[in-house]
């Protein structure tokens, strides 16, 4: 049986597809992130690029971020007012973040943000189950946590082996680790490998380091295994004699290597808040964490009016430079 569980969290909607008990799909949605795909959005166009190719537009949403626009009608002047369709989301990376990406909105289009998390999984027909703190938390049931620590620490057993798993500004890279038989181990690999990938909804380029095998057969049994695992669309090349396959898939949202393991303060703030929701007692509500943490909360206002209104007790932080991680409330 397949159902979605969705939590409406604080600052932060989660879902979690879970087939037979396991997680077999999981999304965030942050606040913050910027206007969705499919968002129209106004801009002002900043620069017009050249030829039609690296026009930058400021887009008319909090903070003011920009996007790169494709399709500028030509002689359009700098400082001019646009209409734009956001194609592809805010990426960070490693070092670096990505502007959003953007098309001229059809005539007429009116201002509008990107379908939600809670649309988007609807989308599908599958149960959707709202998860509530007041309930049974089946979400960390199905290991909601174990995932999220999975994702920081960049490790994912399976069985007669393990994933290790970077994500550089170039590509996501996968290496298959274990012992025995060389094929065997690269096969079942290669499944948990697109496991993974659907898991974290991993895009663009992805690069993964197989066993070597020697035979060509082999390395055929290999991309063979990944075509039956891994859902389409997606574009790869075979493995090469050095065990290595790079896989191409869409990205037009951040993934939860980005939103997880690139953005440390925002998780563990998001975490902290979810386990104040569900935290036992009466009386103020204490929540403790590094001072980043604590800061990040802070920023928010809107947060701390939701948690106070969702547990009934008020709420206080503290700064604990003692604490490492996502801190505790109580």
């Amino acid at each position: 049986m397949a159902e979605w569980l969705y939590e409406a969290g604080i600052g932060e909607a989660r879902a979690a597809l879970v087939v037979d008990g396991e997680i077999v799909e999981a999304r965030i949605e942050r606040e913050g992130e910027g206007p969705r795909v499919g968002a129209i959005v106004g801009a002002k166009l900043i620069e017009a690029g050249r030829g039609g190719k690296g026009a930058l537009v400021g887009l008319d949403w909090p903070g003011e971020p920009q996007a790169t626009l494709a399709g500028l009608p030509p002689s359009t002047s700098t400082g001019a007012r646009l209409t734009v369709e956001i194609t592809r989301m805010a990426l960070r990376e490693r070092g670096r973040d990505k502007a959003a990406r953007a098309r001229m909105a059809e005539p007429g289009a009116e201002i509008a943000d990107g379908p939600g998390l809670r649309t988007r999984i609807a989308a599908d027909g599958v149960p959707i189950i709202e998860v509530r703190p007041t309930d049974r938390d089946s979400l960390e049931a199905a290991g909601w946590t174990e995932l999220v620590d999975c994702v920081r620490s960049g490790h994912w057993p399976f069985a007669g082996g393990a994933l290790w798993v970077d994500a550089t500004p170039a590509m996501v890279l996968i290496d298959i680790d274990g012992e025995g038989d060389a094929l065997a181990l690269a096969q079942t690999g290669a499944r948990a490998a697109a496991a993974f990938i659907r898991r974290c909804d991993i895009g663009g380029s992805i690069g993964i380091d197989f066993p070597s095998v020697a035979d060509r057969a082999g390395r055929h049994a290999i991309d063979a295994a990944i075509d039956a695992a891994l859902l389409q669309p997606f574009e790869r090349t075979a493995v090469n004699g050095f065990g290595f396959m790079q896989i191409v898939r869409r990205r037009d949202r951040p993934s939860l290597i980005e939103q997880i393991r690139l953005d440390p303060v925002a998780t563990d703030a998001a975490l902290l808040l979810r386990q104040a929701e569900r935290a036992a007692g009466a009386g103020p509500l204490t929540l403790t964490a590094r001072a980043r943490v604590i800061d990040h909360i802070s920023a928010h206002s809107d947060w701390i009016d939701a948690l106070q209104k969702r547990t009934g007790r008020a709420v206080r932080l503290i700064a604990d430079p003692a604490i490492k991680g996502t801190g505790h409330a109580q």
